[in-house]
């Protein structure tokens, strides 16, 4: 599916190919909560960073996060999260570990998304006290990092897509 996402005052415009779109996946580390998520949480996709074409460019920056591991040392993150210099929108978060890949904020992104059958909540170790979970049967919920990827969801919950 070919997703259309721009920044609030629309001086980014992007495209990019995803086969993984199903908003699904809402993460709750203080990195995606206080970046990206308005609700406690940020939702990202999956798409292939070769097919980003981007407009507007000049007004993109980008914020690498120090990681805060409880008892652990702090470190900068490998991953770039793209936002717009002018308006502060998240955009994506693409990591050179995994080159191919590029995670655009679902919360950006222009074309309907289809609703997600259910949802996996991740980071759950670092929630903001004051956010609900609002969780349905089929929902999985992890302290950190689930062992299914995006793709595996997918394939999973929507085999015949």
């Amino acid at each position: 599916m070919k997703l259309k996402g721009s920044c609030h005052c629309g001086k980014v415009k992007f495209t990019v190919s995803s086969n993984n779109y199903y908003p699904y996946q809402l993460c709750y580390c203080s990195i995606c909560r206080k970046t990206q998520g308005g609700g406690g949480y940020a939702i990202n996709l999956s798409a292939e960073a070769g097919t980003l074409k981007i407009t507007g460019k000049e007004f993109i920056s980008t914020y690498r996060a120090q990681v805060k591991n409880p008892g652990k040392k702090t470190y900068k993150s490998t991953g770039e999260r793209n936002f717009c210099k002018i308006c502060s929108s998240g955009l994506w978060l693409y990591d050179p570990e995994w080159p191919e890949l590029i995670h655009p904020f679902a919360s950006v992104i222009d074309t309907p998304l289809p609703i997600a059958p259910e949802h996996t909540h991740l980071m759950l170790e670092f929630k903001a006290p004051w956010v609900e979970l609002h969780k349905s049967k089929k929902d999985k919920i992890f302290k950190r990092y689930p062992k299914e990827s995006i793709t595996q969801w997918h394939e999973r919950v929507l085999p015949d897509l």
